[in-house]
């Protein structure tokens, strides 16, 4: 098999900043994403909670790299991964009225459970947030401060 890496990308019609900041701010990642225990910041530790409301840690990691607005890193596991950590990178790029979002998942090798079976799950996890992505950066109400 080549490399595990999921590779994807998405237009979105909002500024590359307006993007950093639903990749980055907790109040934002629960619009598309989870609600996060923390802003996204340069060699920060983070958690990612359920989206019931419960509290409860679903998936962690930490920043590794930030770049705002063009370029985030961030270790990702979760408990399905057994605590294999692996790499989430996005690339933020202005074009015309928006921004070409790029991602990277990548670091499956090694994990203690069927690589595949993990790529194909993740693969779909993130077409569903990108859906939701692409529709919560066009959302009307002002960003809170």
């Amino acid at each position: 098999m080549t490399e595990a890496r999921i590779e994807k990308s998405v237009f979105l019609k909002a500024s590359p900043e307006r993007v950093w900041d639903y990749l980055t701010r907790p109040e934002l990642l629960a619009r598309w994403f989870h609600p996060a225990d923390t802003g996204l910041v340069p060699d920060a530790a983070f958690a990612l909670l359920s989206n019931s409301g419960d509290g409860s840690k679903v998936c962690w990691g930490n920043v590794l790299e930030a770049e705002p607005p063009t370029r985030l890193v961030y270790s990702f596991t979760h408990k399905w991964l057994e605590g294999h950590k692996t790499r989430v990178e996005w690339t933020l790029v202005a074009l015309a009225e928006g921004t070409l979002l790029r991602l990277v998942h990548d670091g499956f090798e090694g994990a203690k459970v069927d690589v595949f079976d993990s790529l194909c799950d993740h693969d779909a996890g993130w077409d569903e947030h990108f859906g939701k992505l692409r529709t919560a950066v066009l959302e009307i109400a002002t960003l809170p401060a």
